[in-house]
């Protein structure tokens, strides 16, 4: 099992006690598309002095923490905005490898927490304009009470092994060749176990055991938390549903596909078993 912290550069708060936002870093998403700093050896994310070209689109943003000791802010802009000079709005997936990792994941999280400002103005019990709850991350309808939280839903992610090989299925919405390991949402009322049993049945068609726990990831596609997962595979032959999975197969460390970003827990995962059979 896993349990370190994912970031190594990053403290998380909700309450800015310094109250001066111009300042630190600054994730700013269009269109749910992410502003990079684009440099010669990969991309940064802009401070707030770098940002004077967007004037006022910088009100009222988002506190996320400490960032490389610096304030962090998030915050979503008008769609038609123009990014400034030697900047530009890119998918978050295309950041892979481009930013650093620790970027890459406060991105993840600030995208997420933009989608749900954005979504949470009104109550979704009466309609009424809502009001942030003071100290957390929580919306907070002055005339019903209700409180809303930023959603999150979660998903498992499993690596099934079998005689020192392991599963890796390539899904139709992956580019290229890449093959990785099967994920599915959990369903109400489920078990994560039941969930992960579900799925692999689902979509690969075959019984797994000894189903363990590994580590988890937040994944911001669309507000995700990624559940990892081992078992043992138990019997059945590998039939594809043809609708998600378009191919899978067993693997052994020497053989191994076109594998996943290492900043993905489907890559952190793999990488473990090969470390561990090399």
């Amino acid at each position: 099992m896993r349990t370190q912290n994912i970031y190594k550069n990053y403290e998380p708060a909700v309450t800015d006690a310094n109250k001066d936002f111009k300042c630190g870093y600054w994730f700013v998403f269009c269109l749910n598309k992410l502003l990079i700093k684009n440099e010669e050896n990969g991309a940064k994310i802009p401070v707030y002095s770098e940002l004077a070209e967007l004037g006022q689109a910088l009100t009222a943003p988002l506190y996320l923490g400490k960032f490389y000791g610096q304030p962090a802010y998030c915050i979503g802009i008008a769609d038609n905005t123009q990014a400034p000079s030697r900047m530009s709005f890119v998918d978050l997936r295309s950041t892979f490898g481009v930013l650093d990792e620790d970027s890459f994941l406060l991105a993840s999280k600030a995208v997420q927490v933009v989608a749900w400002e954005q979504t949470h103005r009104f109550c979704g019990k009466c309609g009424s304009l809502t009001q942030d709850l003071s100290g957390e991350r929580a919306k907070v309808c002055p005339e019903c009470g209700f409180i809303s939280y930023p959603r999150i839903c979660p998903a498992v992610i499993t690596a099934v092994f079998k005689e020192n090989k392991i599963l890796l299925a390539h899904a139709r919405s992956f580019k290229g060749d890449i093959h990785s390991l099967v994920a599915g949402f959990v369903e109400a009322g489920e078990t994560l176990e039941e969930a992960v049993e579900r799925e692999i049945m689902e979509e690969i068609g075959i019984k797994v055991k000894d189903i363990k726990y590994w580590g988890s990831q937040p994944w911001p596609y669309p507000n995700s938390l990624m559940l990892g997962f081992t078992a043992e595979y138990e019997s059945g032959e590998i039939n594809v549903d043809g609708v998600e999975i378009s191919h899978a197969e067993w693997y052994d460390v020497e053989t191994l596909p076109e594998l996943p970003p290492k900043v993905s827990i489907a890559r952190k995962i793999i990488d473990w078993y090969s470390q561990g059979h090399s």
